[in-house]
Parts: C-alpha cells; structure tokens; sequence
C-alpha cells in the first residue's frame, strides 16, 4: 500500500528535528529530518560554524509549507523497503536523499 496521510507531528517529542506521521493502510509510519539536515537544506552555501540553527516552529512551519517535497522524498525511501531502508517502516530522511530528490525548498517567510 502506499504511504498516506503524511503530517507533521507539532506534538511534545523530544525528537531534535522535524518528525511526520503518516501511514501504509493501518501501520503507522514515521519519517525524521534532523535539525541539521533541514538547516543545510535551507542554506547548503553556509560553513558548517557560521549556520544559524532553526527553531522547532521554523522548521515545522517549512515542513507544512513544503509537505508535498517532503511527502515525495519520504515515500520513495520508504517503497525502497528494508533492504535499503534499517530502520523501515521509519524513515529516516538525510541529506543524500534530499540531494538524490532534486526537490526545492519553500523559505519564504522563514523568520530570523
């Protein structure tokens, strides 16, 4: 079954980046970018000392914005399964995969 119904979880976690939710038919499915991972994104030209880090609302906020990028990048890891996915049925999104995906990211309106 495909992966649907892919959200951004604005819950208490204490996970260290932006953490969706969504789902294969009835088993949940959660997806993880790190905070770093999303802090390169929005500025890949940035050295590594001189990035400013994204707060937890920023980087929620981006990942509403840009849910449809993101929901793509998720799935095509995920339907890749457990051979090339450790952790499968979670997805862990990293850098790689977004450079893999050619897929753009919507900053407007990120505030400083």
């Amino acid at each position: 079954m495909p992966l649907t119904r892919l959200a951004v979880d604005e819950g208490a976690h204490n996970s260290d980046g932006l953490l969706l939710r969504g789902w294969d038919g009835p088993l949940p499915v959660m997806a993880f970018i790190s905070r770093r991972v999303v802090t390169d994104w929005v500025d890949p030209r940035q050295p590594y000392g001189r990035r400013k880090s994204l707060y937890r609302a920023q980087y929620n906020a981006l990942g509403k914005r840009n849910l449809a990028a993101i929901e793509r990048i998720v799935t095509s890891k995920y339907e890749r399964g457990a051979a090339f996915n450790r952790q499968h049925p979670f997805v862990d999104v990293l850098l790689a995969d977004i450079t893999e995906s050619r897929e753009a990211l919507d900053v407007s309106g990120l505030a400083g």
